[in-house]
């Protein structure tokens, strides 16, 4: 007898074997865009700063590797019980454009997949620092730990890493307007008037409705503005059809690493939501019951194994949560099955090519929604959080985390036994804040006394 609360299902093996798995594709599709996005950008990001693309880590193939292992990982640490599924942190997206465009030290000539190598060991680093969390939540209790996490320090780290990404953008639409405005185009309307599961895939919508205009203008001899080709299908036909992904092991360098983890305040902050969203979709307190201990470890060692491999960090998908309310099925069998579905896709190499063919233009589109989305996110995690800016003290928590988030676009590098050491921007701000936070009296937040606000706190696109 099928486990119902409000109609939901919550044993999906009495479903039978068929529409489990065409549930479990429903859930791969709502993770694909967003996950394979972030390789793409990244490659974008390092291709520029070093002339080269990356081969080894940070490919599509090991993106999904690491998401559906990575998800498997994180069912086994919280006992089985949530149906959550882990793909690709957009909060690092700023950690690997600074990466990327280090010259100083023994970055200076360093070829991309080397780069890769030491920003994927500040993944680890970043992914240890959700294990500590994990444990001074289980010492102390979440109440006093997110008393140091406030939405006034979270939301404008957040603003911050959109604000910081916004170049980009506009530097890869440029290269054919066009296409970057139909990928926008795109995602807006399946992400205001879309129905069902169209709504919850609005990137992915934005990716393949654009790609398709792409091959029909590139069939029509059309050029970029620059006179170059739309696509370039020469390297697909030289991958085969089944390998191993190109995984690439971790460096680790004190740089990278401080570069890194800090942003792991942001990206544990989004789990943080995305539990509390999860346990009010299915009715199921995650945060008592595995607790938010095991969740946060799940997702810690999740991202330290992709680093270790050479992947980008994990975090808990809403887009997956929409698919839950969507589908009303609530067994973690059929997150399982879309994890297992992703493993598979990184063993087809041809697969991988085809992505890695999009044009920087489509990318340049989706990221004017997406870096606008990250900040505006970080906008309404204030406001559904009540933070009240007419006090004085969140007043200046907010504004020098601002300033010192977009104002040290160089970050500060200072030297410690001979070593140079430096800090990004974002890193600052979020050391700046939590100082601020602390020092300031008068932090009257207390997590849970607002459900609606904690699930206000993931960094994705998501229709409502």
């Amino acid at each position: 007898m099928n486990e119902k609360h409000d109609g939901a299902i919550r044993n999906a093996k009495e479903l039978g074997i068929p529409k489990m798995l065409i549930l479990g594709l429903q859930h791969m599709f709502a993770m694909f865009g967003a996950t394979i996005l972030v390789p793409v950008l990244v490659n974008g990001y390092f291709s520029e700063a070093c002339g080269e693309p990356i081969t080894q880590g940070l490919t599509v193939a090991v993106t999904l590797f690491c998401a559906g292992f990575g998800t498997l990982l994180f069912h086994v640490c919280t006992k089985m019980k949530v149906p959550a599924f882990l793909g690709s942190s957009f909060a690092f997206l700023g950690g690997f454009a600074t990466i990327a465009n280090l010259q100083t030290g023994i970055y200076a000539g360093m070829g991309a997949n080397e780069k890769v190598s030491y920003a994927c060991g500040g993944i680890v680093a970043a992914g240890c620092l959700y294990v500590v969390l994990a444990l001074l939540i289980k010492a102390i209790g979440v109440q006093k730990v997110m008393r140091l996490l406030p939405p006034v320090v979270t939301g404008p780290i957040i603003i911050c890493i959109g604000l910081s990404l916004s170049g980009s953008a506009v530097t890869n639409a440029k290269s054919n307007w066009f296409l970057a405005i139909i990928a926008l185009a795109t995602i807006i309307v399946f992400n205001i008037w879309g129905k069902g599961m169209f709504k919850i895939i609005p990137i992915l919508m934005g990716v393949v409705v654009s790609y398709v205009v792409a091959v029909i203008m590139n069939m029509m001899g059309m050029t970029n503005a620059d006179g170059s080709a739309i696509l370039d299908f020469s390297a697909i036909a030289s991958q085969s059809f089944v390998g191993f992904p190109a995984l690439q092991f971790c460096k680790f360098d004190i740089v990278a690493i401080l570069v890194m983890a800090p942003i792991a305040i942001a990206s544990m902050m989004e789990h943080v939501g995305d539990m509390s969203a999860i346990s009010a979709s299915v009715d199921r307190n995650f945060i008592e019951d595995p607790g938010l201990h095991r969740t946060l470890i799940g997702d810690g060692l999740a991202t330290m194994l992709a680093g270790f491999l050479g992947g980008p960090a994990n975090t808990t998908y809403g887009e997956n949560t929409g698919v839950l309310e969507l589908s009303k099925v609530y067994d973690p069998v059929v997150i399982r099955l879309a994890a297992v579905f992703a493993i598979v896709l990184s063993f087809i190499p041809k697969f991988s090519a085809v992505i890695s063919t999009m044009p920087p233009a489509i990318i340049g589109g989706v990221s004017f929604m997406l870096y606008g989305m990250i900040s505006a996110i970080g906008v309404r995690n204030v406001v559904e959080n009540h933070v009240d800016l007419t006090k004085s003290r969140n007043l200046i928590i907010a504004g020098v985390i601002f300033v010192c988030g977009l104002g040290f676009s160089g970050g500060l590098t200072f030297t410690v036994g001979g070593t140079p050491i430096t800090l990004t921007a974002l890193a600052i701000a979020a050391i700046a804040g939590i100082l601020l936070n602390a020092i300031l009296p008068g932090n009257d937040y207390q997590f849970g006394a607002n459900p609606q606000g904690d699930q206000s706190r993931g960094i994705y696109i998501k229709g409502e």
